[in-house]
């Protein structure tokens, strides 16, 4: 029997079909404290965790038992992974499950900031009507660099060619005839913070990407510029960002994302020419179905099968 701990919150419906699977138990036990997940953990074979739950290596170690930690999503800036291989546990992720998701909140948060929705609506419910406070921006011809070509990022910049934008990448992995199948110029990150826009990252958080965009680099780009980071929070840095914006460098943007989740400090979420969201980019019903099944499913054909699949690890050695 292989024992699978639930940290944070995932469907029911998909619990309870996974609940039916031979020798596998499933313990749902969303929203446990860390405290408790220490006491409970080297009694469980898997442990699948979210965002909210951070699988730290005192964790990691008290898991005596543990083999597999899945994260029902695709970052994993959560759990301690060299912690992890060190106790040779495999860390699944599952890419592609919230890609639509995440992509589609992209492109919101980009409208939203272009056309001023939100300050808009909030007028509206006060019951104004202020149309001249509101003078909006197009896509439509616009340069627009997506940085980072990942299968967001890819889904991005195809559904920006919709709008009839000129689309520049930064992405040193991928091929230029892979960007240019959908119309999108490949340049190196200089290129595209002068010549952009639009700013858009889709990148990983990275030892590389982290304060990707900075004070120094920030100079480079056009006078109102927008950046809209749906990404993880930290590439860019939030002090050299509200600086920008101050001075009128960065026109708007459009944040999902900020190094500290809840932030820690409010200013630059609630900056009257930010539209801030709290990381609902892989927050849509369809995408924590199907990121829930794909981790479950990969957990137990681990188990059942020693088949390894999304593995961002490898503790075999």
């Amino acid at each position: 029997m292989y024992n699978i701990l639930i940290a944070d919150s995932l469907p029911e419906s998909v619990l309870t079909k996974y609940n039916k699977v031979k020798d596998i138990s499933i313990d749902n036990k969303a929203g446990i404290s860390k405290e408790d997940l220490i006491k409970v953990i080297p009694t469980y074979q898997g442990l699948v965790v979210r965002s909210r739950t951070k699988a730290t290596a005192d964790i990691i170690e008290a898991g005596k038992n543990l083999k597999v930690i899945g994260r029902a999503g695709a970052g994993v800036d959560n759990i301690e992974v060299p912690a992890a291989t060190k106790m040779k546990v495999v860390v699944m992720n599952t890419p592609g499950g919230n890609t639509i998701a995440a992509t589609e909140h992209t492109i919101a948060l980009l409208l939203a900031v272009l056309r001023q929705i939100p300050r808009a609506g909030i007028t509206m419910m006060e019951g104004k009507w202020d149309k001249k406070s509101f003078m909006g921006h197009e896509i439509y011809e616009k340069t627009v660099g997506v940085i980072g070509l990942g299968k967001i990022g890819f889904g991005v910049a195809k559904r920006l060619a919709a709008f009839e934008a000129k689309i520049l990448a930064y992405d040193p992995l991928i091929k230029p005839e892979v960007a240019n199948s959908i119309g999108v110029k490949l340049v190196s990150l200089e290129e595209l913070l002068k010549q952009s826009d639009i700013i858009t990252i889709h990148a990983p958080k990275t030892p590389e990407t982290l304060n990707m965009l900075n004070k120094e680099n920030l100079k480079l780009c056009k006078n109102g510029v927008i950046i809209i980071n749906c990404a993880r929070g930290g590439i860019i840095n939030e002090a050299d960002l509200l600086e920008a914006l101050n001075s009128g460098k960065v026109a708007a943007a459009g944040l999902d994302v900020f190094t500290a989740e809840p932030p820690t400090d409010f200013t630059l979420a609630r900056h009257p020419q930010v539209v801030s969201t709290p990381h609902l980019g892989a927050t849509t019903a369809e995408a924590q179905d199907k990121v829930a099944d794909m981790i479950l499913e990969q957990m137990i054909e681990y188990f059942q099968k020693n088949t390894v699949r999304n593995a961002v690890n490898y503790p075999f050695k």
